[in-house]
C-alpha cells in the first residue's frame, strides 16, 4: 500500500465506513456514471455516488476524531507536535525523493520557475517546518481561554471560552509546506483536517501526511485527526466543498482562481484567504536606503508569496524615487511604468507601459508597477481601486503622512516603514498560519490558532429562571 492510500486507508475501528479503493467493474448511466476528473489521471474511477461516499467517510472520521481530539490536553498535543517535527527530520531523505518526483514532474510540465520554488522542499525548509512546529508546541493552548468572564447582577455565572471549530477542511496548490502548517495549527487548537493539497504536489503531501498520520498514532491521538483527499482529485475536492454539515470550515489557500472557484462554489462556510495585490507608497520624505532595502526585500527575497509587493506607488516629490527604481531594476525586476514615472528611470532604461491590467496584477514574480501620484491621499484612491485587502505598507520619515495612510487603508495589514514580507504568521508570533484572510467576517489577516477557534457560552446558576 503506497503512503497515500495509507493516508486514507480506513482505521481499524470495526466501524469505520469502507472507502472504495478500486473502480468500479461496471459502467452505469446517470448519476451514478463513472468521472474522471480532467488533470487527475491517477485518481480512481468511481462512480458520482461512489466518490460522495468515500469523501463523506473522510469527513466522517475526521468528525469522530476532532471529538477526541478536543479534549486533550495541551501536554499531550505540545508532544506531539514537537513528534511530528522529529520525524519530519528523521524520515527527510524519504521527503526529499518524493518532492524530486514532484519538482521533475512539475519541470517536465513547463511549470514556471517561481511556482517550482513554492513546490521545492530541502532540507533547510524541512527543518524550518520542524521550528514551526517547537514555535507551536511554546504557544499558549487557546482552547478554553475565557474571551470574557462576569458574574451577572442575577447571580449567574457566565464565560465564553473559545473552543475547536471541529472539522477543518483545506484546498491548497503547490505548497507541500502548507500540509505541515495546517495540520499541526489544527491539531494545536483541537480540530481535525481534511486536507486537498493539488496533484502537483501530491507525492510530497502524500508522505507528510504519513509522517503525521503515524506519529499521531505512537502518541496515542487518532490517526484521522489528519487526513487528505488527494486520491480522489478534483472531483473529490467538489464533493467536499459540497460537505455542509460534515465539513465546520473550508480554507481555500493559493492563486486568485483556485480562492474564486472555492467561495463562488463552495456550499460549507468558507474563509477567503490569499490573493495580494500588495503596495508600498513611497512618500516624499522616504529615506533612499531605507526604501532600497525594503522594497528589494518585498519584492525579490521570494516573488512567488502573496504578501510580495506588486504595485509601487511614487510621490511625485519623492527625492528618492530615481536611485530607488534603479536599485529595483539592477536587483533583476521588471519596472511597469506609467509616463511620470518612466522619467525617473535611468537614461536608456526601457520599461514596458503600464496598464489597468498591471494595476489589479498579482505578478508573483520578478515584476512592478510603478505610478506616480501627488499626495497620500491618491495613493489610498488607488489602493482602494485596485487592492485586493491583503497588505499594504508606507515608507515615510512624515508622522503625519503615516497616520493619514493607516488611517485610510481598509486592508487586512497595514506597515510603517517595514517590508510586507513580515505579514506572515511566523512572523508575526503566530507560530506558523492557515492562511491570511482577506475576509473581515470571523478571522482577518494571518490566522493562527486562535483564528482556528469559535466560541461557547457557559452559564451557571443556583436555580435562577428568568422574569
Amino acid at each position: 500500500m503506497t503512503e497515500l492510500q495509507d493516508a486514507t486507508a480506513p482505521t481499524d475501528d470495526a466501524t469505520a465506513p469502507t472507502i472504495p479503493t478500486t473502480p468500479p467493474t461496471t459502467a452505469t448511466t446517470g448519476p451514478t456514471a463513472p468521472i474522471m476528473p480532467s488533470g487527475d489521471e491517477d485518481a480512481p474511477a468511481l462512480t458520482q455516488d461512489e466518490l460522495a461516499a468515500a469523501v463523506h467517510a473522510i469527513a466522517d472520521r475526521a468528525r469522530a476524531a476532532s471529538r477526541v481530539l478536543a479534549g486533550a490536553n495541551r501536554g499531550r498535543k505540545d508532544r506531539v507536535l514537537l513528534a511530528i517535527g522529529e520525524a519530519l527530520i528523521a524520515r527527510r531523505d524519504a521527503v526529499l525523493a518524493a518532492n524530486r518526483t514532484d519538482v521533475e514532474r512539475g519541470r517536465a510540465a513547463g511549470t514556471s520557475d517561481y511556482l517550482l520554488d513554492r513546490l521545492t522542499l530541502d532540507a533547510g525548509r524541512i527543518d524550518g517546518l520542524a521550528d514551526a512546529l517547537a514555535q507551536l508546541a511554546a504557544l499558549p493552548d487557546p482552547i478554553g481561554t475565557a474571551v470574557r468572564a462576569e458574574t451577572l447582577p442575577n447571580g449567574l455565572r457566565m464565560r465564553q471560552v473559545r473552543v475547536p471549530l471541529g472539522v477543518v477542511a483545506a484546498i491548497y496548490e503547490a505548497r507541500p509546506n502548507v500540509t505541515v502548517d495546517i495540520a499541526g495549527l489544527a491539531l494545536k487548537s483541537g480540530n481535525s483536517v481534511i486536507l486537498r493539497g493539488g496533484s502537483a504536489a501530491q507525492a510530497t503531501n502524500a508522505a507528510l501526511v504519513a509522517i503525521i498520520r503515524d506519529t499521531l498514532g505512537e502518541h496515542g491521538l487518532p490517526r484521522d485527526a489528519v487526513l487528505t483527499i488527494d486520491e480522489y482529485g478534483r472531483a473529490g475536492a467538489q464533493v467536499l466543498m459540497a460537505a455542509r454539515g460534515r465539513v465546520d470550515v473550508l480554507i481555500p489557500r493559493g492563486g486568485r482562481e483556485l480562492i474564486q472557484s472555492v467561495v463562488t462554489t463552495a456550499r460549507v462556510p468558507v474563509i477567503e484567504t490569499g490573493e495580494g495585490n500588495v503596495h508600498i507608497l513611497l512618500d516624499a520624505s522616504a529615506d533612499e536606503e531605507m526604501a532600497v532595502n525594503i522594497l528589494l526585500n518585498a519584492k525579490a527575497q521570494r516573488p512567488s508569496v502573496c504578501n510580495t509587493v506588486e504595485t509601487l506607488l511614487v510621490h511625485s516629490r519623492s527625492a528618492a524615487a530615481p536611485g530607488v527604481l534603479a536599485a529595483l531594476i539592477r536587483g533583476g525586476v521588471t519596472l511597469h511604468v506609467d509616463d511620470r514615472a518612466r522619467g525617473l528611470l535611468p537614461a536608456g532604461t526601457e520599461a514596458p507601459a503600464a496598464t489597468d491590467d498591471d494595476w489589479g496584477r498579482e505578478y508573483m514574480q520578478l515584476d512592478l508597477a510603478v505610478r506616480t501620484v501627488d499626495s497620500v491621499d491618491e495613493a489610498l484612491e488607488h489602493i482602494r481601486r485596485w487592492s485586493t485587502g491583503h497588505s499594504e505598507a508606507i515608507i515615510t520619515n512624515d508622522l503625519s503622512s503615516s497616520e493619514e495612510f493607516i488611517a485610510g487603508v481598509d486592508s487586512a495589514a497595514v506597515l510603517v516603514n517595514a517590508s510586507t514580507r513580515f505579514v506572515d504568521g511566523g512572523e508575526l508570533g503566530l507560530g506558523a498560519e492557515v492562511g491570511i484572510s482577506t475576509q473581515k467576517m470571523h478571522a482577518r489577516g494571518p490566522m493562527g490558532l486562535a483564528e482556528l477557534t469559535t466560541t461557547q457560552w457557559i452559564v451557571q446558576g443556583e436555580g435562577q429562571i428568568r422574569r
